[in-house]
């Protein structure tokens, strides 16, 4: 049996656990796109890493599964790209948009990246998460690092940065990061510590490291439902349209699912990635469930009854989850939210760093990964970070959101996409978008708009 098995459904070996008490120049908790480009990067930089993965390989995430055109630099640095393209993926090409009254219209991806197959490319998470892992593990253990696997990490170690006793809850600017205990092996485990003075919280949306720092630390809010997203994702075969392996993802404001969408992003082998998104306190407001939602919209709405009329629901790939938003939140002094301490820095979903218009959020974890860990090999002061993240990443970020926000309503929607289905240099605008940060302010410029829309 295990023969028949593709790679990225086989086990991991990552040696051994190391001995209680072990010091580590850096610890990154979280083997997802963000820990794991850490931990690649500060390999790479000659730190002896620990890395710390909660789930055992392979492990699913659950996911849109996109992964856009600014993480395959970084696809690449690791080592991972020519092993990505040797496996089954969906190449894409083209964005596909529909408004609540059926109006479509296709957004092509710079023909330039699609040339050099840079654009983007769509595979499951389950996927693309152990090849990455995989390729980064090694480095951290060829740097002389560890890797555990099965390890849930209960606590993060502070002090007061003189090998004191920690100040407290609360105390943040006084606390300083002095390593973690770690419980490997499911209840019946054993709880290891291991000491570092860097820590990266990479563990998700509700990352330990990310709870220390914000909640722990600062008694700060860690969780904004206005600012994270419900997401619900089902896996479905030979739906129409969805076949080939290079071609567009699509995202519907579909009436009944608006303010959210819904989404077809084919993953490769006849199999779409079928989901659906809102966010969190609209979510409340409408009292609405996303698996209801989906269910109606595949079985009833004009558009899809017929594409899904022969289609397959994979058993078991039903999965809900949430995207913690990178959008800028009001009162708030530090964008998206307090992401560094002194010894700790997050990245990815801990750092809630989700566009909050395309919930693509693979692309800003390898992002920040990338740059918490040349942070650390710099030794730059952590305050530092959370300025170069927000002004790396805040520009896109706040575009997103007022793109999030103008998606709210239909009647634009409906106006909008009408207007682009009928006009190329609209749709030319639109692409430029995506790979211009400049072009995307202009969506925001009222005169920009008139003369695109009216003339």
């Amino acid at each position: 049996m295990a023969s028949q098995l593709r790679s990225w459904e086989m086990p991991i070996e990552t040696g051994d656990i190391p001995a209680d008490g072990s010091k580590f120049d850096a610890i990154v908790v979280g083997g997802g796109p963000g820990g794991s480009s850490a931990a690649g990067y500060l390999a790479k930089g000659g730190k002896k890493v620990l890395l710390i993965e909660k789930g055992v390989w392979p492990r699913d995430k659950v996911c849109g599964d996109a992964v856009g055109g600014k993480s395959l630099s970084h696809v690449k640095n690791l080592g991972v790209k020519s092993k990505l393209e040797m496996t089954p993926h969906f190449r894409v090409t083209g964005i596909k948009f529909s408004s609540p009254k059926g109006n479509t219209v296709r957004v092509a991806l710079p023909e330039e990246d699609v040339e050099r197959m840079e654009a983007g490319y769509s595979l499951p998470r389950i996927q693309f998460d152990h090849l990455l892992f995989d390729e980064c593990q090694k480095l951290v253990r060829d740097a002389g690092g560890s890797v555990i696997q099965g390890g849930n990490v209960k606590n993060v170690i502070f002090d007061d940065g003189n090998g004191g006793e920690d100040p407290g809850k609360g105390s943040g600017d006084n606390r300083h990061a002095a390593g973690i205990t770690v419980k490997i092996g499911g209840r019946s485990g054993k709880e290891m510590t291991y000491l570092s003075t860097e820590i990266i919280g990479a563990g998700g949306y509700m990352c330990p490291v990310a709870k220390a720092l914000v909640e722990d630390s600062y008694a700060e809010n860690m969780v904004d439902r206005t600012h994270y997203c419900g997401g619900y994702r089902e896996y479905w075969k030979n739906v129409k349209g969805c076949t080939e392996n290079v071609g567009d993802i699509e995202i519907h404001f579909v009436d009944t699912v608006v303010p959210g969408y819904f989404w077809l992003f084919p993953v490769s082998e006849g199999v779409v990635n079928v989901g659906i998104g809102m966010v969190m306190s609209l979510m409340d407001k409408q009292k609405k469930k996303l698996k209801a939602m989906q269910k109606d919209v595949i079985a009833n709405h004009p558009l899809f009854k017929e594409r899904f009329s022969e289609a397959e629901l994979v058993p078991g790939s039903a999965k809900g989850w949430q995207l913690p938003f990178g959008s800028p939140r009001k009162k708030e002094k530090l964008q998206p939210r307090r992401n560094t301490m002194n010894g700790v820095r997050l990245v990815g979903d801990a750092a809630s760093l989700v566009d909050p218009f395309s919930g693509e959020g693979v692309g800003n974890a390898l992002v920040s990964g990338e740059m918490a860990a040349r942070h650390i090999i710099e030794q730059l002061p952590h305050e530092e970070y959370q300025d170069e993240l927000w002004k790396a990443l805040g520009p896109e970020l706040k575009n997103s959101y007022n793109m999030q926000k103008l998606s709210r309503r239909k009647w634009l929607l409906n106006w909008f996409v009408g207007k682009a289905s009928k006009k190329p240099a609209l749709q030319e605008m639109m692409t430029e978008m995506i790979a211009s940060k400049e072009a995307q302010e202009n969506l925001h410029s009222p005169w920009f708009m008139f003369k695109t829309l009216m003339f």
